[in-house]
């Protein structure tokens, strides 16, 4: 009985290999893309998050000169109440000196060397800082 090799060629396999390479060659650089956009789009998130809780505080307290706004590790808060998460890579800060018509809130993120600042204002609502 005459009997058959089973398995693949060395031909075969290198041909599935470059295959393999050139879809991964394709497929890192936009997932990694798509990891950039993501960090923006949490920047975006935040700063107008807390930017619309800092409007609506001020809503609340029309004579308040000041917004007890912190950052913990992990949320946001007024007043000592959480208003939402904090997302990794994003620092907020509230202006100095802000008032019910002058408060300005600018978030950067820090990912991977792309900095990016975006601020959301009173008057301007939310714009990317250059």
């Amino acid at each position: 009985m005459e009997q058959k090799d089973q398995g693949f060629t060395l031909i075969e396999l290198l041909v599935v290999i470059i295959i393999i390479g050139i879809l991964a060659a394709i497929a890192i650089p936009v997932f990694l893309n798509q990891r950039n956009k993501a960090q923006d789009a949490a920047t975006k998130a935040d700063v107008s998050t807390v930017g619309k809780e800092i409007a609506t505080w001020y809503v609340d307290n029309p004579a308040a000169t000041a917004v007890p706004f912190t950052q913990t590790a992990t949320e946001y808060q007024i007043d000592g109440q959480k208003i939402s998460n904090r997302s990794e890579n994003v620092s907020v800060a509230l202006t100095a000196g802000a008032t019910a018509t002058t408060w300005e809130v600018v978030a950067t993120n820090s990912f991977s060397g792309n900095t990016k600042t975006y601020s959301y204002s009173a008057a301007n609502g939310l714009q990317e800082v250059p």
